[in-house]
């Protein structure tokens, strides 16, 4: 679908949405953009450092790709990074068949190095984490790779760019963190139909033509200022995001053969560059703002110039143009997904319906190997084995022939003089093994699972105010229930009320039996707060010990008035309550508060706080409200 350069005529340079021209729609086109992105990385795959494309499988993610690889030049190096690549082949080592051949270490170069100086394309790039991914992102920075294994030590260059292909499916299943901040651009081409795709407006021509320009584009330090000043204002705290935005700025002014970057370049880069990490909307004035100031008094003569560039800077209308052109292009459900915590991740703890990564011998995803003695249930990596034995063969083979020489001797030779017959025990040389392995040399496949999460719920049913609650509590975990049982994840439920708590619910995927327990969930007495807490810490605490992943919901409005040994007392309730919180703090075990007081409540909120757990008021909850919020924060 690009426009080949042979059936154009010549043109004038083209006003469009890199050169200069009108100002940018309200709400750019997805497809544009992601051609448009697709010229940019062409022209520096390197300094830009690649792309994540998140989408699925299909038409439309293929012919972006095929675009883009159209626009390479035709010497440009290409490799594919599969799923489950070795550390050997992403970053090179030993040639197992030349140093078996040659009898001493052989080195071969990795996909790194095989690529220098074109694109990489990870494939399945969500699942990728461990070794991968620190090796990708040491190369990205440094431009090189550098292998020291199996006695070799080689030194590489390898500038590349990466294309990340994400086919998560929804948002536990992410690129990692420290990948995403080495790339340039974020696209998302899950909305965009396939009659929604176009032309792109470039050609290999085109990016041979800015490439050889790139080196001389400049770029102001006014733009610089606005570019950092519009990331300030977006809320993304890495720097790598501004050097970004520059280093596109230079390769859109290259594209259209500008030496240097104009505003609107600025702009639409930080549009592609930016909008993609924003964490928040910028603040906007209201309409109805103060009365203005009465005007100062002129100053100076010998001061007149410094005041108007004081002036010039506190208005400084670059960072507003910059920052209106990024806002364009933020989703318009930027905080609603903020508020349910689906662009921010989980801080330490693993939740979801992945669960925390554990390591298993017989199960799960290749995670490597060990060196170690091969015992029952293991699995023996006979490629990694032969590796790890071909640098010793020459030497193997040294030593067995020695070995043999004397035992001959040994065998031939008496004291007397006399030739006795040679024993039956001495090896044939002809079926001398060809390769020779030891037990120094085997190497153990590793593998690692993710545990099932459990959604523990701990429902206030005390006092008649919590009726109300008790009826979003029983759909919320009908209907989240429903959805982890594809998963094969479970849900508990505890509720507290008079003077003690009490396990309503064991984990459990059965979807009757669950029904069954929430019809018969009463209501009404005091609120052992401390109590319910206590149960569920203990509920958790056994499904880690049977290798789950358990995540605790507190329903309540955080006003305890009763103590663990069911005396009343809010004072020592509280306190209780507040302790209990610190030891679920302590136990490292995610954990949600929903505030259910008509409104927000201080003391919920400290719950929370104490407990290190995300705080959501629900003054007017419902069902569906909590269980999106309920599947946001374990990802499920």
């Amino acid at each position: 679908m690009m426009t080949p350069a042979s059936d154009r005529s010549p043109q004038p340079p083209r006003p469009g949405p890199v050169s200069g021209g009108p100002p940018p729609p309200a709400r750019p086109d997805p497809w544009e953009d992601a051609a448009l992105i697709a010229a940019l990385f062409a022209v520096d795959p390197a300094g830009l450092g690649g792309v994540c494309l998140r989408a699925l499988p299909g038409p439309v993610r293929d012919q972006w790709l095929a675009d883009t690889r159209e626009l390479l030049p035709p010497e440009t190096p290409r490799r594919k990074i599969p799923l489950h690549v070795s550390d050997g082949r992403l970053l090179g080592g030993l040639d197992l068949t030349a140093t078996l051949r040659a009898g001493r270490p052989v080195a071969e170069h990795g996909l790194f190095a095989e690529a220098h100086g074109g694109v990489l394309e990870l494939a399945m790039a969500e699942r990728v984490r461990g070794s991968p991914v620190s090796y990708l992102c040491s190369a990205l920075d440094t431009g090189e790779v550098v292998l020291e294994r199996d006695g070799i030590a080689l030194r590489s260059p390898a500038r590349v760019g990466v294309i990340a292909l994400d086919e998560g499916s929804n948002e536990d299943e992410q690129v990692a963190d420290a990948l995403l901040d080495r790339l340039a651009f974020l696209i998302d081409l899950s909305p965009i139909a396939v009659r929604e795709m176009g032309d792109v407006p470039y050609s290999v021509a085109d990016v041979t033509a800015a490439r050889g320009r790139l080196a001389e584009v400049s770029i102001s330090a006014d733009q610089v200022n606005a570019i950092c000043e519009t990331a300030l204002a977006l809320g993304i705290p890495s720097l790598r995001t501004s050097l970004h935005t520059m280093r596109a700025a230079r390769v859109a002014a290259a594209l259209d053969g500008n030496l240097v970057v104009t505003d609107a370049q600025v702009s639409l880069a930080a549009r592609l560059v930016m909008a993609p990490r924003a964490t928040m909307l910028p603040y906007t004035q209201p309409p109805e703002s103060e009365p203005e100031p009465p005007p100062p008094e002129p100053p100076p003569p010998d001061q007149e110039g410094e005041s108007e560039a004081n002036q010039e800077q506190r208005q400084d209308p670059l960072a507003d143009q910059v920052l209106d052109a990024t806002k364009a292009a933020i989703p318009t459900d930027l905080l609603d997904r903020l508020r349910l915590g689906q662009l921010r991740r989980a801080k330490v703890r693993s939740t979801g319906k992945s669960g925390q990564v554990q390591q298993a011998n017989m199960r799960g995803r290749p995670a490597g190997v060990r060196r170690g003695d091969l015992r029952p249930g293991d699995r023996l990596n006979l490629i990694e084995t032969l590796r790890a034995a071909a640098p010793w063969q020459r030497v193997r083979r040294a030593e067995r022939e020695r070995g043999q020489t004397q035992t001959q001797m040994t065998a031939t030779g008496t004291p007397g003089g006399a030739t006795r017959a040679r024993p039956r025990t001495l090896p044939v040389p002809n079926l001398a093994p060809r390769v020779e392995v030891r037990k120094d040399d085997f190497r153990i496949q590793r593998y690692k699972h993710r545990s099932e999460t459990t959604a523990i719920f701990i429902v206030d049913a005390s006092g008649s105010s919590a009726l109300h609650r008790l009826g979003e509590a029983k759909g919320a975990v009908e209907l989240l229930l429903a959805d982890c049982y594809v998963r094969r994840d479970r849900v508990a439920l505890v509720a507290f009320r008079g003077k003690t708590a009490e396990l309503l619910l064991p984990p459990t995927r059965s979807l009757v039996r669950t029904k069954r327990c929430l019809a018969d969930l009463p209501g009404g007495g005091g609120t052992p707060l401390a109590s319910g807490i206590e149960a569920g810490l203990a509920l958790a605490d056994a499904v880690k010990r049977r290798g789950g992943t358990p995540l605790l919901v507190l329903l309540t409005d955080g006003r305890g008035n009763v103590a663990r040994n069911g005396q009343g007392g809010r004072a020592q309730a509280g306190e209780e309550a507040l302790t209990c919180a610190r030891l679920v703090r302590a136990a490292g075990v995610a954990a949600m508060v929903v505030d259910t007081s008509p409104h927000p409540h201080p003391q919920a909120k400290a719950l929370a706080e104490a407990m290190d757990a995300t705080y959501m008021p629900l003054p007017h909850a419902d069902a569906g409200r909590l269980n999106a919020a309920v599947k946001a924060k374990a990802g499920l």
